[in-house]
């Protein structure tokens, strides 16, 4: 009986880090070798129950042990996802954008998620994660949801009534920070439109659907380079709002 207390704690640690890995942003991309992911929880599981001051678990039946399996499950699951929620903000911005310049039809297979995305989705998503991985960001992942066992205890995650708050709050600044992304581009492309309807007027002569596909696409990929220089700005960002999202979410879990 003593060694079952003993073990239950460091079991439920396991199954929080386990399921915080299968949504976590970078640790959660096919590229990782799924023994890398079982081996890198379970080596954290045995860090945090040998260090932190973590409590014995109770529980009446299997059942009951099954319920606090499934709470510390969700619990990892949901503050992973909510982490990886920012992560597709650029993936929403790269479509919006190849949608503007004429590139909506070129997808690609992203490898990290399986998924067909943009050709600008991508270069986008791959600049930030390799920035994050330049930064040592996905080391404060880790320490985050080592943390979470100080605010969150074994089994006591619950989704709490302001859920619908937190949903809201992530829908809005995932359309804001996309369009804050895409703004140079809509203008630019914009303006070439305008442009285009004025030669159209003047010229009408010109076949201006063949002329205004190859102008888009040259103004687009202009805009692209010139833009280079604010992706830390941009990785920046969508870092804080990781981080700001899985508070959030520590406190839906309270």
């Amino acid at each position: 009986m003593i060694l079952e207390l003993d073990l239950t704690p460091f079991f439920l640690i396991f199954v929080r880090i386990s399921c915080f890995f299968i949504t976590a942003p970078i640790i959660s991309f096919n590229q990782v070798p799924t023994r890398v992911k079982a081996g890198l929880a379970l080596f954290l599981s045995l860090i945090i129950f040998q260090t932190y001051p973590i409590e014995n678990v109770e529980y009446q039946t299997v059942i009951g042990f099954f319920t606090l399996i499934i709470r510390e499950g969700i619990t990892g699951i949901f503050l992973g996802y909510i982490t990886n929620l920012c992560y597709y903000i650029l993936a929403f911005a790269g479509g919006l954008i190849d949608m503007e310049i004429g590139f909506s039809m070129a997808n690609v297979l992203d490898p990290a998620t399986n998924i067909r995305a943009t050709i600008t989705a991508n270069y986008y998503t791959y600049m930030v994660i390799l920035m994050m991985l330049i930064t040592n960001l996905h080391h404060h992942f880790i320490v985050a949801i080592i943390d979470s066992f100080k605010v969150v205890p074994l089994g006591g995650g619950q989704i709490q009534n302001n859920l619908f708050e937190l949903a809201v709050k992530i829908l809005r600044d995932y359309f804001i920070i996309g369009f804050r992304i895409i703004l140079p581009f809509f203008a630019a492309i914009l303006i070439v439109n305008v442009l285009l309807g004025i030669l159209i007027k003047v010229v009408p002569q010109l076949n201006m659907f063949v002329i205004g596909i190859q102008l888009k696409i040259i103004v687009g990929l202009s805009i692209l380079f010139i833009l280079v220089g604010t992706l830390p700005t941009i990785s920046e960002y969508i870092f804080d709002k990781m981080f700001e999202m899985f508070r959030l979410a520590i406190e839906v879990l309270q």
